[in-house]
């Protein structure tokens, strides 16, 4: 049931979208503390990035803070920040990434892909650093994706290998014969990485179906659904269900229904476990990616979108220990405080 060569495949398909935003969040405007001098010549210039922060979460809390580390790092006090959170709300990221533009900051990052459509739509000069963002060919309406944009819009993407995946739910539960798939119908991300894990599960004649809630006030007859359905349940990189993990283990856990989560957040609050990336090191990538740009004078419409160096296979302890799930020593224990 092993499956080769398929992470490749997924990784250059193409970039997600979603609905939402971000606004009236605090700002973070004073230069930047030195943490080690420049390591390119800056001419003396304070550079001004604009950070739309699609809504509070700790993935995306770290990609933020790992951006931010490697300017710091290789600009020292030579960069400023204006952090907005945007409280997932699509009208309030347009409203910050205007609002960037009319400030003519030097670039934005947008953090996670509402931010990212609202800033592309805000300007077409400024330049555009992306992270925690799924599916760039998706969520920027991209035909023949071949790893650019060709605008000025580059970044890093959250896309953990789907067939890997994949590949732990079979290797934890071999027996599962039914996979329900959970995940909000306003985010096209989690669409694209539904699509992709059912064709794994058809390689495994595993059969499935999907579930979705349009927003928070429909995951408590969603997933009661899922679980009279399902063996295992998947959730993908979603937001919304994100949001929602306190609610969804209410229903999973007592029905004694596991879950495979697409991100370490939604398997520490009801997964079982993931497939984890470091957002952290992909906020440090784009911020590496920020200095080649306004340092280095990239050319930020050839610049390739760069995915996480690493993964992680994941579990919860806790979840394992209540289900009865012993996991293979390859697995690491999410900490918990």
């Amino acid at each position: 049931m092993r499956k080769l060569g398929k992470v490749t495949a997924v990784v250059m398909a193409a970039a997600l979208a979603m609905s939402m935003g971000a606004c009236g969040g605090s700002g973070d405007s004073g230069a930047a503390s030195t943490q080690g001098g420049a390591s390119g010549s800056t001419d003396g210039k304070v550079y001004n990035i604009g950070i739309c922060q699609q809504l509070e979460h700790p993935a995306l809390d770290a990609a933020t803070e790992g951006f931010q580390a490697a300017l710091k790092d290789k600009l020292g006090d030579k960069v400023t920040f204006d952090v907005q959170n945007a409280q997932n709300e699509q009208a309030n990221a347009s409203t910050i990434a205007n609002n960037f533009v009319a400030n003519n900051v030097d670039l934005i990052l947008a953090n996670a892909t509402t931010a990212l459509q609202c800033s592309a739509a805000a300007t077409t000069d400024i330049p555009i650093l992306g992270t925690s963002v799924t599916d760039y060919a998706t969520a920027l309406e991209i035909d023949n994706w071949d790893g650019t944009t060709g605008r000025n819009i580059s970044g890093t993407s959250d896309l953990a290998p789907l067939d890997e995946q994949e590949n732990m739910l079979v290797e934890l539960f071999p027996d599962a014969k039914n996979v329900a798939i959970l995940y909000c119908s306003a985010e096209p991300n989690s669409k694209f990485q539904a699509t992709n894990f059912e064709k794994y599960l058809e390689e495994d004649k595993i059969s499935y179906k999907e579930f979705t809630a349009s927003d928070s006030n429909d995951i408590g007859s969603v997933v009661q659904s899922a679980t009279e359905y399902a063996d295992v349940i998947y959730i993908p990189t979603d937001n919304t269900m994100a949001q929602n993990t306190e609610a969804i283990n209410n229903i999973t856990l007592p029905a004694k229904i596991p879950v495979i989560a697409g991100e370490e957040g939604i398997c520490t609050g009801c997964g079982v476990a993931t497939l984890s990336i470091s957002y952290y090191d992909i906020g440090y990538k784009a911020g590496e990616m920020a200095y080649d740009v306004l340092v280095n004078g990239a050319d930020i419409t050839t610049m390739k979108v760069e995915y996480a160096p690493k993964v992680t296979k994941e579990y919860n302890k806790e979840i394992c220990d209540t289900l009865g799930i012993t996991v293979p020593a390859d697995y690491e224990a999410i900490a918990t405080e």
